[in-house]
């Protein structure tokens, strides 16, 4: 048999993997040189500088078009939701207060700043309301105490060995979120903030993880992510902010849109005259059982005691078990 005719062995062989670099540069790998188009360069030049060629995950302002609402929304969701899932959050308490409810030394200076300017023009109405509101604060200043303490609280028992880990989340601002972070980073552990975009600048609270505060432009990606992992939401005095949150997670719990968890409205005297739950259900606007939808409390003990308590009750933990 003619040995010519058979077939060669090396075609069978398993060809070698291409280089990672090419031995020959594709042909447009170099822009059309000048000595063919004296012109070529500079319209090259104009052609890589227009908005249209840039990138589209790269491109800023076309990313900020209204017709991208619906890529900036999956981003919104995304992006949170990986880096905390990156960092073993399982869980989370929330917490929110108002931004004005300041540290009691703070809130002592405002006062006298309050009394030296009545002093100096004691027939202004605006100044001696002025006075009178510090004065309100003041007395709700000790919150910040209250919120700082609970702050450690969560973040001496978040840590887990399983890798689950609960965490203090708050809307990063300033007042009693600002002092539920502080106590986190006062013990050494990590603490979320979910801050929003407004018209006027606002800064984050300096107690929060760095790795852990995120920043959106859109309130409804905001509370999907304060409520998607709490195990409990804890509201300080506060106003419009903190009532909006509060009135979500009741109405999210009252319809069962999410699983029940205990609510704790801290400072019972002024969360009374905020709303009035039993005028609500004399009215019949709500339900007698809404009615139990939250508690009070006034002590960090006390928020930490019923959390714990009503997992307890409801045959669960509040933290996983350990290994």
């Amino acid at each position: 048999m003619d040995d010519s005719k058979l077939p060669n062995p090396n075609l069978f062989d398993d060809p070698p993997p291409p280089p990672k670099l090419r031995r020959q540069p594709l042909p447009s790998s170099s822009p059309k040189p000048p000595e063919e188009d004296p012109n070529a360069p500079e319209r090259v030049r104009r052609i890589m500088a227009s908005v249209s060629y840039r990138r589209a995950d790269c491109d800023l302002e076309f990313l900020q078009r209204d017709e991208l609402r619906s890529t900036r929304l999956q981003l919104e969701f995304l992006k949170p939701e990986l880096i905390l899932l990156e960092h073993g959050v399982c869980d989370t308490i929330v917490v929110f207060g108002g931004t004005r409810i300041v540290e009691p030394a703070a809130a002592r200076l405002k006062v006298e700043h309050a009394r030296k300017a009545l002093e100096q023009n004691p027939q202004d109405p605006s100044l001696k309301n002025r006075l009178t509101v510090c004065q309100r604060i003041l007395a709700k200043s000790h919150y910040y105490e209250v919120a700082r303490e609970f702050g450690q609280i969560v973040g001496r028992t978040g840590p887990q060995s399983s890798g689950c880990r609960l965490i203090v989340v708050t809307g990063g601002g300033a007042g009693l979120m600002e002092a539920a972070n502080r106590g986190a980073y006062e013990v050494g552990a990590k603490s979320a903030g979910l801050n929003i975009v407004l018209p006027d600048e606002q800064f984050p609270n300096p107690y929060i993880t760095p790795e852990l505060c995120f920043q959106f432009r859109y309130f409804g990606l905001r509370k999907m992510h304060f409520m998607m992992r709490a195990k409990a939401f804890v509201a300080f005095p506060g106003g419009y902010g903190t009532l909006d949150e509060l009135f979500e997670a009741l109405c999210l719990i009252q319809t069962r849109k999410i699983k029940p968890l205990p609510v704790i409205l801290v400072g019972e005297q002024y969360w009374r005259r905020v709303f009035d739950v039993d005028f609500l259900a004399a009215e019949g606007t709500i339900d007698p059982e809404d009615v139990e939808l939250f508690c009070f409390a006034e002590t960090a003990e006390q928020i930490w005691k019923f959390i714990c308590d009503w997992y307890e009750k409801n045959g669960e933990r509040l933290v996983p078990f350990e290994p």
